[in-house]
C-alpha cells in the first residue's frame, strides 16, 4: 500500500469514527417516528417491576428473612406479575411502554436477562418499549443467591452492560444520547418525545457495601436537556420527562434519597424548557405532586411499584390540541391464572394475598420502629401499628384526606395524637395534607406558548 493510499484509508476509518460517535452523542439529522402527527397516543407506565429471577434463589431460612424484611414486593411472584402485565398489554395494545428505573430487584445479572426476555416479548406484541436504569440496577453490591441458610454474593452488571442489555429499549433509537450519563432522548410519535433521565448514582458502589440510594442530574447533562429541548422546538414535538427519582417531594416526612438532591435546579431547568409532566417512581408511592414558575406548571407523576400492592400501572394518554389524561389502572391476575390455568392459591386469590402480605409487613416495620421508641406498652404498640398498616393500604394506593378519615376512630390513631412527636407520628398525620383525595387521576391542558 502506497502512502497516498495509506492516508485515504486513515482518513476513511477517522469519519466512520465520527459517524459512529455521532449516532451515540450526537443528535440525529433525519427522525423517523412510527406514530404520525395528529393521533391520540396512549403509553403505559411500569415503575419499579424489581424482577427478581427464581433462579437465584432457594426455599429456605435465607431467602424467606429476605422476603419478609423488605417492603411489601412480592419478590417471590415477580415472574408472574409481569407476565400478567404483559398480557394485559396485549389485551389492551397501548402505543409505548415506559419503565422508569429499579427493573431488577438488586442488579442481579440472572434477573436482567431475564428482564430483557420479558421486554423482547412486549415488544414482539407491537409496542416499543423505553428504560431508564434505577437505584438498584447497576453495579449493585446488594445482588446475592439465597439458597437454603446462605446469602451468596453474586456479580452485578455495570454501565456499558446495562446499554448493551437493554439496547433494543430506547438506547439503540436514542435521537440523542447523553454523554455523561445513561440518559438519552426519544421520539417514538411526531407529537410527543421522551426525556429518558438516568438520575442513578452508581459510579462509586463498587467500593459500598450497599448501592447509592439517592439521585441526582449533573450540570452537562441539565445543559444536554436544553440542547434537547431546543432540537425538540424545532420539530414541534412536546417532551415528556422520565426519571426514576423524584423531582418534586412526594411526602414532607420521607423524602430524603426519594427526591432527587439538586430538584431546584432541575425543576427550574425543566419549566424553562417547556416541559409540563415528568413520569417518575423509586418511591413506590402513588402521587401526584406539581410546582409552579410565575405561569408554568410541572406536575411530577409518582407511579407506584409494580409488584407490591396495589400492583398497579400509570396510563397516560395525549390527545393533540388537548392535553394528558393519566389514571392507573391493577394488573388483571385473574385473567392470567385463568389463561393459564394456574392452580397457586396465592395467585387464585391474588387480591387478597398481595393485600395481606403489604399490610404484614407495615405492620411489623412499624412495629419494630415503636419498639425503638420505648414509650408504649405491647398493647400500644400493637393497635399503633394496626393503624399504620391500614393507612399504608390507602395511602400507598393515592388515596388522601376524607379517604382516609376512618382512622380517626381508631384506638391506635388517638393515642398517636396523644403522644409526644416522634416519626411515626408525623408521617401518619402527614397523609392527611395533601392537594388531591385520588392521586390515581388527573388531566393536564397543553400549554400554549
Amino acid at each position: 500500500m502506497n502512502i497516498k493510499r495509506l492516508f485515504s484509508f486513515l482518513i476513511l476509518i477517522l469519519l466512520l469514527s465520527l459517524v459512529s460517535g455521532c449516532h451515540k452523542n450526537s443528535p440525529q439529522q433525519v427522525i423517523n417516528t412510527k406514530i404520525k402527527t395528529g393521533q391520540n397516543i396512549t403509553f403505559f407506565i411500569a415503575a419499579d417491576p424489581h424482577h427478581l429471577s427464581k433462579s437465584t434463589y432457594t426455599e429456605g431460612k435465607a431467602f424467606q428473612w429476605f422476603l419478609n424484611s423488605g417492603d411489601g414486593k412480592l419478590l417471590n411472584y415477580t415472574d408472574e406479575i409481569i407476565d400478567a402485565f404483559t398480557l394485559d398489554i396485549k389485551v389492551r395494545k397501548p402505543d409505548v411502554l415506559i419503565v422508569p428505573g429499579d427493573l431488577t430487584c438488586n442488579g442481579e445479572r440472572e434477573s436482567h436477562l431475564e428482564m430483557v426476555e420479558k421486554l423482547k416479548s412486549i415488544e414482539n406484541l407491537g409496542v416499543p418499549v423505553y428504560v431508564i436504569p434505577g437505584n438498584h440496577d447497576i453495579e449493585n453490591p446488594w445482588a446475592r443467591n439465597y439458597v437454603g441458610d446462605e446469602m451468596i454474593k453474586i456479580e452485578s452488571i455495570d454501565p456499558s452492560e446495562f446499554i448493551e442489555l437493554y439496547e433494543p429499549f430506547g438506547y439503540g433509537e436514542a435521537v440523542y444520547r447523553d454523554s455523561n450519563s445513561l440518559s438519552y432522548l426519544a421520539a417514538p410519535s411526531e407529537d410527543v418525545w421522551l426525556l429518558m433521565l438516568d438520575t442513578a448514582k452508581y459510579n462509586r458502589n463498587k467500593v459500598r457495601t450497599s448501592p447509592e440510594m439517592g439521585g441526582e442530574i449533573n450540570g452537562d447533562t441539565l445543559e444536554w436537556i436544553k440542547e434537547c429541548s431546543q432540537l425538540a422546538k424545532e420539530n414541534n414535538a412536546e417532551i415528556i420527562a422520565i426519571m426514576h427519582h423524584s423531582l418534586i417531594d412526594h411526602s414532607d416526612v420521607v423524602n430524603e434519597n426519594y427526591t432527587i438532591e439538586n430538584n431546584e435546579e432541575v425543576l427550574d431547568t425543566l419549566i424553562d424548557c417547556g416541559i409540563q409532566v415528568v413520569l417518575s417512581g423509586h418511591i413506590h408511592l402513588q402521587d401526584i405532586k406539581s410546582y409552579s414558575k410565575g405561569e408554568s406548571i410541572i406536575y411530577d407523576i409518582a407511579t407506584s411499584c409494580l409488584v407490591a400492592y396495589p400492583n398497579q400501572y400509570g396510563i397516560l394518554e395525549f390527545f393533540p390540541n388537548n392535553g394528558y389524561k393519566y389514571h392507573t389502572d391493577r394488573v388483571n391476575m385473574e385473567r392470567y391464572v385463568r389463561e393459564n390455568s394456574i392452580q397457586d392459591e396465592n395467585l387464585v386469590k391474588f387480591k387478597d394475598y398481595t393485600r395481606n402480605f403489604f399490610y404484614r409487613r407495615s405492620y411489623d416495620k412499624y412495629y419494630d420502629s415503636l419498639l425503638e421508641i420505648s414509650q408504649f406498652s405491647d398493647q400500644e404498640m400493637k393497635a399503633i401499628a394496626s393503624t399504620v398498616a391500614n393507612l399504608n393500604l390507602k395511602y400507598f394506593a393515592g388515596f388522601r384526606n376524607e379517604n382516609m378519615y376512618g382512622a380517626f376512630d381508631t384506638e391506635g390513631f388517638n393515642i398517636l395524637l396523644n403522644t409526644a412527636p416522634c416519626f411515626v407520628k408525623s408521617y401518619v398525620l402527614s397523609m392527611f395534607d395533601d392537594k388531591y383525595t385520588d392521586n390515581n387521576k388527573i388531566f393536564i391542558p397543553l400549554k400554549w406558548d
